[in-house]
Order: structure tokens, then C-alpha cells, then sequence
């Protein structure tokens, strides 16, 4: 049986009714930094697990817990609970401030295959915007697919189609960036992040420089032509060299699901594999009830590279692999905002990004 989860009891009567269909990853965060902060609220959540039935049932569900309560004014929704349906079952809700979140929308949401795309989904986070006060988005990149989809999307109905619906949304968005909260990491952060600087000064052994570098004969040609300087200022000895050289620590930190494209992550690094190129490897990221099978080849494909698989339980764990890698890569076919790709930059580690359509160009402007 399915765990309700729900807010504390506070000594006053609770005014903002938070409600997350899907209370895992980015949006359980998002749950319990609004519950930390409001002092006055309810929550009630379900598990993350089984998505589209949460979905299509939550509403039903909510409607007979949520209890009558004088005291709401506000309700915060993310867009997995068809807010329209628990409005029509809990018309006692209906008169409270609205407010609608989307972490990611359904008009675009990558699938494998256009025709698999549901299309109740999508129709659902229409119906829930037209009911709502206000709607918020955690990028532009969101808001702009989602409002430039509607008509388009719409057109799939046979006839007797609604018009203008997204003149009807637009004025209610908004675009909140999703709140991060970052932690001082300095002491989990390694010398050469710390102190950039000293990594070109040669009497500092211990800094370390990864590089991806090739294993065997081409590996003598490198220590020997680093062993080599052309000024005395950068002299360092061949055993120094070889110390400050270690192997490039890549980071997959995404919930292993196909539209975070696992086959093209993995397709690249079973090339430099094949070229003999040494890297080592941290797959982190929550999993769930389907699991792509790629996971299970490339973990055995790529044994001898990997440092880290699966998902990290304590939040420190996974801030301390991301201190320690030289890189984080993305390979979404869309991000609608990316909380792990946003968190590396705290730990100063530059992100590769092989998605094709994603908001992170907007946190790196905000970054600059």
C-alpha cells in the first residue's frame, strides 16, 4: 500500500494546500523547500513510481483525502495532477488561488515514437492551465514549447476543435526558475579547484590536470614530450609529470529514463573506449520501474572504467562524486530545466551538452 506523505502539523490553521502527484526527483525537492518555508501549509504527496497512472487517477485520489479545510487560500500543483478533474470532484477547492507548476510539459516531452505520444497527457495540462490562476514554467525554454505547441497539438482532434486556447494561457505565465539550494562544498572540493592558479606553477606536485590520454606506446611520446619543457621557469620532472596527470572522471548524473539519452552517452564513451583512451566513469541519477536495457550492457562493457553506479541516497555522496569529476555530461533530447547539470556548477565542474533542444544555455547565461 502506497505511503501518504504529508506536512507536519503547524499551530495554526494552514492557508496553501501543496499537493505533488509524483513526489520524486526534482519535484520532491521542489515539495520540501516550499514546505520549509511556508509555516503555514498542507501537503499531501504520492509516490514516484508509475507515472502515468499517477497521471490519469491522482485527482480521484487527492479529492478524498485532501479534508475540508475554511482556511485555504492558495493550492500549488505540479502539472502530473489533472488539476481540472479534482476541481470538478472538490468544487470547495475551487475559489483558492491556483497556481500551477510545470516541470516539464507533455506537448513536447521526447518520445520514442510520435504515434506513442498519449494524447489525454497533454490534453490534460491544457485543461489544468485554463482552470488555474497562475502558471508558472522553471524556464523559458518550457514556456515557449509548451505555448507554441497548443495549436498544433490541438489539430490532432478530428473535428469540432477549440481555438485560440493559448491566448487564453498565455497570460498567466510566468517563468520561476526552479529554486536550488547549494551547500558550501569547499571542503569536499579537490586542490586544483580550490587553487586553479597553482595548476601551472611546477613546484606543486600534488595538483592534479586530467585529461582523457591514451593507454600503451603513445602514452611513453606524452610523458616524454611533458618531461621536455622549453624554459627552465616551467622545468618539472618526469615523475612530477606523470603524478599531475590522471585520468579524465566523467559524470552521467540523470534519471535513467530514454529521454535523457543513455545510447548516445554510452555509444561516445564505447568509442574512446575503443581507442583506447583511459576516463574513468560515475553513472548516478534515480531509477524506476523501467529501466533501458543500455544500463545493464554498458555497465558490463565499461567495468574497468567505472567509479560510481547508481543512484546516491545521501545528498553528500553525490555533491562529493560531482566535486571530484572533471565533467558532467548531458545527453537529453530535451531538458526542460536540468537540476543536476544547474548543481555541477557549484562544484565547478564544466558541463557537455550533446542535447539537441534544453534551457541550459539560460542558467549559463545567468552563471556568466
Amino acid at each position: 500500500m502506497e505511503r501518504l506523505h504529508s506536512g507536519s502539523e503547524t499551530p495554526t490553521s494552514p492557508r496553501v494546500l501543496l499537493l505533488e502527484a509524483f513526489y520524486g526527483g526534482s519535484h520532491k525537492q521542489l515539495i520540501d523547500l516550499l514546505r520549509e518555508n511556508i509555516d503555514s501549509c498542507s501537503v499531501f504527496t504520492l509516490p514516484a513510481k508509475k507515472w502515468h497512472w499517477r497521471a490519469r487517477t491522482a485527482a480521484l485520489y487527492f479529492s478524498q483525502i485532501i479534508p475540508a479545510c475554511a482556511s485555504y487560500r492558495v493550492l500549488f500543483s505540479s502539472s502530473v495532477l489533472n488539476l481540472c478533474e479534482l476541481l470538478a470532484l472538490r468544487p470547495d477547492l475551487a475559489h483558492l488561488k491556483k497556481v500551477l507548476y510545470f516541470h516539464e510539459n507533455q506537448l513536447v516531452y521526447p518520445v520514442r515514437k510520435d504515434q506513442e505520444r498519449d494524447f489525454q497527457y497533454g490534453y490534460n495540462q491544457i485543461l489544468s492551465c485554463l482552470v488555474s490562476d497562475a502558471v508558472v514554467f522553471n524556464s523559458l525554454f518550457n514556456m515557449d514549447s509548451f505555448l507554441s505547441s497548443i495549436t498544433s497539438f490541438i489539430k490532432k482532434i478530428p473535428d469540432h476543435r477549440p481555438k485560440d486556447l493559448d491566448q487564453l494561457i498565455r497570460p498567466k505565465c510566468v517563468v520561476l526558475n526552479y529554486p536550488v539550494q547549494f551547500p558550501d562544498v569547499r571542503r569536499l572540493l579537490p586542490r586544483h579547484k580550490l587553487f586553479p592558479q597553482q595548476q601551472m606553477n611546477p613546484d606543486d606536485a600534488q595538483t592534479p590536470q586530467a585529461e582523457v590520454h591514451p593507454e600503451g606506446p603513445e602514452q611513453e611520446g606524452l610523458d616524454q614530450s611533458m618531461s621536455n619543457p622549453t624554459t627552465d621557469q616551467n622545468t618539472v620532472s618526469e615523475e612530477h609529470s606523470i603524478e599531475q596527470i590522471k585520468p579524465l572522471h566523467i559524470v552521467w548524473p540523470h534519471r535513467w529514463e530514454h529521454d535523457k539519452n543513455p545510447e548516445l552517452f554510452f555509444s561516445t564513451l564505447l568509442r574512446l573506449k575503443e581507442k583506447h583512451l583511459r576516463f574513468h566513469l560515475s553513472v548516478l541519477g534515480e531509477t524506476f520501474t523501467d529501466i533501458p536495457e543500455i544500463f545493464t550492457e554498458a555497465k558490463h562493457l565499461l567495468d574497468s572504467h567505472i567509479l560510481n553506479w547508481g543512484f546516491l541516497s545521501r545528498k553528500e555522496d553525490y555533491v562529493r562524486v560531482l566535486c571530484e569529476a572533471d565533467v558532467v555530461v548531458s545527453t537529453a533530447k530535451h531538458e526542460f530545466f536540468g537540476v543536476a547539470i544547474t548543481r555541477r556548477g557549484q562544484t565547478l565542474c564544466p558541463p557537455t551538452e550533446l542535447s539537441t533542444a534544453s534551457a541550459h544555455s539560460e542558467g549559463s547565461q545567468e552563471e556568466m
